[in-house]
């Protein structure tokens, strides 16, 4: 017995097949995620990054949230965000991002701090 052939559709253009939409709260997930992958080492009891997103046509203008330690590099840490989560979102959404405007919420301390009432003195 001979299995009955599939006849092939025929190839159509990417502009004919129809429209690809990729909804804004799906963007802000895409650049929340690409922040989280930038701040290698979380602050502890720091929010995760959040960000808002608003896309017109395939252009995206993102507003990232974050929680940085302190002391650190601010200026270097927002710019790193700022280039991930324009390569991510160009990569996975093909939007072009000419802004990722950056809202730093909080500064937590990195080093421990000693407890109130037990500062080191110094001995004379």
């Amino acid at each position: 017995m001979s299995t009955p052939s599939r006849s092939v559709p025929p190839r159509v253009d990417a502009a004919e097949r129809g429209a690809t939409r990729v909804a804004d709260r799906v963007v802000a997930k895409i650049a929340a995620q690409a922040a989280r992958e930038t701040l290698a080492r979380p602050v502890p009891d720091a929010a995760p990054p959040h960000a808002t997103v608003t896309v017109h046509h395939d252009i995206a203008r993102v507003r990232v949230s974050l929680e940085l330690g302190y002391p650190s590099d601010l200026a270097a840490q927002c710019a790193a965000v700022r280039r991930q989560v324009a390569l991510r979102v160009e990569e996975y959404a093909e939007m072009a991002v000419p802004e990722v405007d950056i809202d730093i919420e909080r500064l937590r301390p990195t080093q421990a701090r000693p407890a109130a009432g037990r500062r080191d003195r110094r001995l004379r």
